[in-house]
């Protein structure tokens, strides 16, 4: 590795020459270029040389010049470099010495880079000493900052977490249905605020012990006290008290019924974790805080999930096969999961390479023939909320409905342009009514004086969002700004955008999705809405939320759901943009596919045959 570091170092000296071009230089000019002894000089310049890097032909006396040739291109070397360096899964470390060594920006090297990395994914059988590991490298391009239940905010650490940690019960994949988990049963009251769940025996923790009672009260314990404000909080703020029977049994009382109960237990929010001194007593956890932290288990998670994490340094996380696992152990021997977002960093110009597994894809005829393709049946739904609590443009419900009209949802997914995207009217799955049939986009004099008419002066109206929607916060202003109104984007990081500082924009730009724990997640929309509605509206919207979490009826519950909906619309507090559906494209090699709703692949149920070369 060092070799190569002289090397490059040497032919940077000398870049005018070319490789086999005879070049006379002195020995001192040789030791100036590669900054050490004579004698240091002529022992790395004999391994050059039989690397086959370079030739020379030393002449002996002071003033006599020797004869160099380059043979091999610094390009060369340097990609070797980067290579090594990636081998040793410091991915960041390799992009950011190609970057530095390509001054010149050329995306040739870079692309031989990539090309090479992406044979590294994918399913590979490595031999390790006298044992052979099936390995899954899977590449996903987003930063992981926490695996903590208790904290995750993007969907790639959700389905780590998915990966790494069970919770008491699971749903199905159409979220018609809870089943159990890591309790094996449960009981209900009649009046259904007392939960009682009766947990398996011999399920394990990760670092060897055996869940117990006593990791589900303190697992829900420290939830309320380090997320009070996170997602679905006030499912578990309605816990009034956790009861542990005995070491496999635990009940939860709660505060009033709450049909969302049950399937917020089957979210990864509610992943049990380990208490740091489990007890058969049924004392109640304290200083939950102070016991463990966020960083603790954010960075070094222990669960009972079918994988185990091993390692995540230089942002690949490597999770291997959890061999206890209480329902049977994965095919797979590790997968690596290469988080550093790759194609943005060496500037996105290169086609995707085809991985084994994709998510989230849109693949050329071509490709089509030579790989499966599912369309998910959840799906994500872009969307404006308005804060009517500020001041300015969209306090009035007249520019509020202006605003609404003048919106051309055919123009922005028209720039969208992609085979998934579709209008939306509803976050219900069923097709949208509106299909194709937006009204005509007002003509620029018709636009001006409709905003005239609603008095609208230019003001400048607030968008706020998360950075990982600016490419839809940039087409909605360039809309806006087509129809004559004026809109200015503020950006807010996921972890604060449930906080004080978004209620300084008059409008919120946000998605959710539409997944098995769609009730779940629109009810947590509606709740975080409130936080901005006019008083009035809060109280009804308060009242219909309060009906829909006591009806058990799957079916009256969507109906609830829909009056909700039309209440918002029809006030332009709410404002669809569009619907995207997932696809999740596979190698035929690939067998023993299982797919949750938003496209992502169950690790512990992957295998592999007749594996192309």
């Amino acid at each position: 590795m060092k070799m190569r570091q002289h090397y490059i170092a040497l032919r940077s000296a000398l870049p005018q020459l070319q490789e086999q071009e005879p070049y006379e230089v002195t020995t001192q000019e040789l030791a100036a270029a590669l900054d050490c002894t004579h004698r240091n000089m002529v022992l790395l310049l004999q391994r050059m040389q039989r690397e086959g890097w370079l030739s020379w032909e030393p002449r002996r006396g002071r003033g006599n010049r020797s004869v160099l040739k380059f043979q091999a291109r610094k390009e060369e070397i340097v990609l070797r470099e980067a290579q090594e360096i990636a081998q040793k899964q410091d991915l960041q470390v390799a992009i950011s010495y190609l970057q530095a060594m390509d001054s010149e920006g050329s995306w040739g090297l870079r692309a031989q880079f990539q090309e090479w990395l992406s044979k590294r994914f994918g399913f590979h059988s490595e031999v390790l000493g006298e044992r052979r590991l099936d390995i899954l490298r899977f590449p996903l391009p987003q930063s992981i900052h926490s695996l903590d239940p208790a904290s995750i905010h993007y969907s790639g650490e959700a389905h780590l977490v998915n990966q790494l940690f069970d919770g008491l019960v699971r749903i199905n994949p159409s979220g018609e249905t809870i089943l159990p988990h890591l309790a094996h049963t449960w009981d209900i009251d009649k009046t259904r605020t007392l939960w009682t769940f009766y947990l398996r025996k011999g399920v394990l923790f990760h670092h060897g012990r055996e869940m117990v009672a006593a990791d589900v009260v303190f697992t829900f314990e420290r939830l309320k006290a380090l997320a009070p404000r996170g997602l679905y909080n006030w499912v578990y703020r309605g816990i009034v008290s956790i009861e542990m029977l005995d070491d496999r049994t635990v009940r939860f009382v709660l505060e009033q019924r709450n049909e969302a109960f049950l399937p917020f237990l089957a979210t990864n929010r509610a992943s049990i974790v380990p208490a740091p001194e489990a007890s058969s007593s049924s004392k109640a956890v304290h200083n939950v805080s102070d016991r463990f932290s966020y960083t603790e288990l954010g960075l070094q998670p222990i669960g009972t999930g079918p994988f185990r994490l091993i390692d995540r340094e230089h942002g690949v996380m490597v999770l291997e096969a959890f061999p206890a696992y209480f329902q049977g152990r994965g095919f797979l021997d590790r997968v690596e999961v290469w988080t550093q977002p790759l194609q943005q960093q060496l500037d996105g110009q290169a086609e995707q390479p085809a991985f084994q597994v994709m998510h989230n894809v849109r693949l050329s005829e071509t490709a089509t023939e030579q790989w499966q393709q599912v369309r998910q049946s959840g799906a994500t739904c872009k969307f404006l909320t308005v804060n009517e609590l500020r001041e300015g443009p969209l306090t009035d419900a007249v520019m509020r409905e202006t605003f609404d009209m003048l919106l051309n949802r055919a123009e922005i997914i028209e720039r969208l342009s992609g085979d998934v995207i579709e209008p939306a009217d509803s976050f219900w799955p069923q097709p949208s009514t509106s299909g194709s049939g937006y009204p005509c986009a007002a003509t620029p004099s018709d636009a001006k004086q409709r905003l005239a008419d609603a008095g609208y002066k230019g003001e400048p109206i607030i968008l706020a969002t998360i950075p990982q929607y600016e490419a839809d916060a940039i087409i909605v202003q360039q809309v806006c700004e087509l129809a004559g109104i004026t809109l200015v984007i503020k950006f807010i990081p996921a972890e604060q955008f449930k906080g004080e500082e978004r209620l300084h924009a008059d409008l919120l730009l946000f998605a959710i999705m539409l997944d098995e724990h769609r009730e779940l997640r629109l009810i947590d929309l509606f709740k975080s809405m409130q936080l901005h509605m006019r008083p009035e509206t809060q109280v009804i919207l308060e009242h219909l939320l309060t009906d829909l979490l006591s009806e058990s009826d799957a079916k009256r519950r969507a109906d609830r759901f829909r009056q909700i909906e039309q209440l918002l619309t029809a006030a332009h507090s709410l404002m669809y943009l569009y619907r995207k559906h997932l696809k999740t494209a596979f190698h035929p090699s690939i067998r023993g596919i299982s797919l949750e709703s938003l496209g992502w692949v169950h690790f512990r149920d992957l295998w592999f045959t007749n594996l192309p070369e």
